[in-house]
């Protein structure tokens, strides 16, 4: 069932929803199962399963030069999926990239996601390699993620990359972008953002899921300007609890986004990491309860692969 539906179905009611990381090479889908069943009591109609471009590496040989490597650390989006929709029943919703893809990869993904039966996916450009200070495609890729909506939109129309197929199929995907409360990093305003995530619904993105934010007045706002802008597609919030004191300077340095000072100064003041998980699970329920109280479709939270804490913040709010 698409996400929409699911919003649709739920006639009014707050669903619960999380993401979930591949693990990382060599380790074995148990370890998926073991972040993902202690949340299932709280009926997630889908869950969000991440993609993880390459990395390059470099490798010192016996002579002295480097040898560049490429190494993907969490493969597996794919078959985690199969898995998640198997075992549980549940909609997977894989996320696709447009770095590492070409459009003939993209296509190829995505005609393995339909006959899986997947009927969502998450459209994103992805992040710039490490090695590199700006994103860059691949040759023949896409280089925005409205490039990438657009090309998903053209299959469930049934234009293929190969224009001499004959009486080639529809796929039927509900396509999902990412929307910044706090704008991209990228950026260079909060309204030539929002523009760029117009265009993102207009070629034929249905729903929008946030990047994590602190304070629910950004989201509220986000939501607001969004809406003045005519796009009109469920905003879906991406929540995420302070699970340590080096994350105060993480998530603004990696994400962009601002902490709010009552919160800083809480987890400043703790005095253990028990203390600091509890402060940050005891926000993300403050701010998941204003958000159920004003009817907003679905809360998305970021596991990470930890059950615990979203877990007790669920039972809380569910």
């Amino acid at each position: 069932m698409k996400v929409t539906e699911h919003i649709e179905n739920a006639n009014g009611k707050s669903l619960f929803s999380f993401e979930i990381l591949p693990p990382l090479k060599g380790q074995n889908i148990q370890s998926i199962f073991d972040s993902i069943d202690p949340l299932m009591e709280f009926n997630p109609p889908f869950i969000d399963v991440t993609y993880h471009r390459e990395e390059y590496e470099y490798k010192e040989l016996p002579n002295g030069l480097l040898q560049k490597k490429i190494v993907k650390k969490r493969p597996g989006t794919v078959g985690i999926c199969a898995a998640i929709q198997n075992k549980y029943e549940v909609d997977a919703i894989p996320h696709i990239l447009c770095g590492g893809f070409s459009k003939e990869d993209t296509e190829n993904f995505l005609i393995d996601m339909d006959f899986l039966g997947i009927e969502n996916v998450v459209a994103l450009r992805g992040d710039a390699v490490k090695s590199e200070t700006y994103f860059k495609p691949e040759r023949d890729g896409n280089q925005y993620a409205s490039e990438l909506v657009t090309q998903i939109s053209n299959l469930n129309k049934g234009i293929y990359l190969d224009e001499d197929l004959q009486n080639s199929s529809c796929t039927d995907f509900c396509i999902g972008v990412a929307g910044y409360p706090e704008k991209h990093m990228e950026a260079p305003s909060m309204d030539s953002d929002i523009h760029f995530l117009k265009q993102k619904i207009k070629n034929g993105a249905t729903y929008i899921i946030t990047q994590m934010f602190f304070d629910n007045k950004k989201y509220f706002d986000f939501v607001s300007k969004c809406r003045k802008e005519g796009i009109l597609v469920p905003i879906i919030p991406g929540l995420k609890p302070i699970a340590s004191k080096k994350q105060l300077n993480l998530i603004p340095h990696r994400f962009k986004v601002d902490l709010p000072d009552e919160l800083i100064m809480e987890v400043v003041r703790a005095n253990s990491p028990e203390a600091i998980k509890q402060i940050g699970i005891e926000w993300c329920i403050n701010q998941s309860k204003e958000l159920k109280q004003a009817g907003i479709p679905v809360l998305h939270y970021y596991s990470m692969g930890k059950a615990e804490n979203i877990k007790t913040i669920a039972k809380a709010v569910f």
